[in-house]
C-alpha cells in the first residue's frame, strides 16, 4: 500500500475514534454516581418509597430548573429527548488507490461463428505505374502451306511404304520434311490436304492419307487396261506436332503408282485454312 493509502486509513481511524469518544464520554460519569450511591446504600426500601425519594433527590424544585448536565432516566417525567449523533460519512471516492500493474494475458477464447460477407468497399486510389516486363516469346507464324511432287514410280512390296517426294514446289517455313515425307503441324488449326496420283495400267492403286498412325482416307483405283489420274482431298483439324503423310499399301496385291523423269504425275499439297487461336 502506498503513502496515500496509509494516510487515508489513519484519517478513517481518527474519525471513528472521535465518534466513539462522544458516545462513551457520558457513560463513566453515570457509572461513578452509581458507585457512590452503592457505597452509601441504606437498608432496602420498598418500591414506592424509593421512587419518591429519588424523585425528591434528583427532581428539580418548584423554582428551579433541571441542570443541563444532570443524567436523567428515560422513565422520569420531563426527561429531555436527546438527538442522535449522526454517524460521520466518509467519501469513498477519495480513498481510490493508485493504478495497479497490468495483469497477465488471459487464454484465447473460442473462435466465433463466421460472419456474413461485408459490402464491397470503395475503389482505392490508382497505383503507380509498374516497371516494364521482360520481353515475351517470339510470335508464332499463323501461316502454313506446302506442295511437293514425285518423279519416280513406286511399286508395293512386303511391307507398308511411306511415299517420299523428290520435288518441292512450296514449303513455307519448311513444315514439310522432304527426308521423312511427312508434314509436321507447328500452327494448330484447320488444314486442307490434296493427293493426286497416276495409276498404272493392269495394276491396282491403293494408298492412304495418314494422320499420325491413323488411316484417315483411302485413294483407290481398280485394275484397268489403261492408266488414269486419280485424286483425293480432305480437311483435318491438327494439333501441335501432328503428322500427315501418304502410305502405299503392302504387296498383298499388285499395287503401284506411275511417274517418270520428264513429268510429275504424283503431287501432295496442304495449307492452313484457320488457326486454332483465332475466334
Amino acid at each position: 500500500m502506498g503513502s496515500r493509502g496509509l494516510g487515508l486509513a489513519l484519517a478513517c481511524c481518527l474519525l471513528l475514534a472521535f465518534a466513539c469518544g462522544l458516545v462513551l464520554g457520558r457513560a463513566p460519569r453515570g457509572q461513578q454516581e452509581q458507585q457512590e450511591q452503592e457505597g452509601t446504600r441504606e437498608p432496602p426500601m420498598d418500591h414506592a418509597e424509593r421512587d419518591e425519594e429519588e424523585h425528591e433527590k434528583y427532581g428539580p424544585g418548584q423554582d428551579e430548573e433541571a441542570p443541563a448536565s444532570r443524567c436523567l432516566r428515560c422513565c422520569d417525567p420531563g426527561t429531555p429527548v436527546y438527538q442522535a449523533i449522526p454517524v460521520p460519512q466518509i467519501n469513498i471516492t477519495i480513498l481510490k488507490g493508485e493504478k495497479g500493474d497490468r495483469g497477465d494475458r488471459g487464454l484465447q477464447g473460442k473462435y466465433g461463428k463466421t460472419g456474413s460477407a461485408g459490402a464491397r468497399g470503395h475503389a482505392g486510389p490508382k497505383g503507380q505505374k509498374g516497371s516494364m516486363g521482360a520481353p515475351g516469346d517470339r510470335c508464332k507464324n499463323h501461316y502454313a502451306a506446302f506442295s511437293v511432287g514425285r518423279k519416280k514410280p513406286l511399286h508395293s512390296n512386303d511391307y507398308y511404304q511411306t511415299v517420299i517426294f523428290d520435288t518441292e514446289f512450296v514449303n513455307l517455313y519448311s513444315h514439310f520434311n522432304m527426308f521423312t515425307g511427312k508434314f509436321y503441324c507447328y500452327v494448330p488449326g484447320i488444314y486442307f490436304f490434296s493427293l493426286n496420283v497416276h495409276t498404272w495400267n493392269q495394276k491396282e492403286t491403293y494408298l492412304h492419307i495418314m494422320k499420325n498412325a491413323e488411316e484417315v482416307v483411302i485413294l483407290y483405283a481398280q485394275v484397268s487396261d489403261r492408266s488414269i489420274m486419280q485424286s483425293q482431298s480432305l480437311m483435318l483439324e491438327l494439333r501441335d506436332q501432328d503428322e500427315v503423310w501418304v502410305r502405299l499399301f503392302k504387296g498383298e496385291r499388285e499395287n503401284a503408282i506411275f511417274s517418270d523423269e520428264f513429268d510429275t504425275y504424283i503431287t501432295f499439297s496442304g495449307y492452313l485454312v484457320k488457326p486454332a487461336n483465332e475466334p
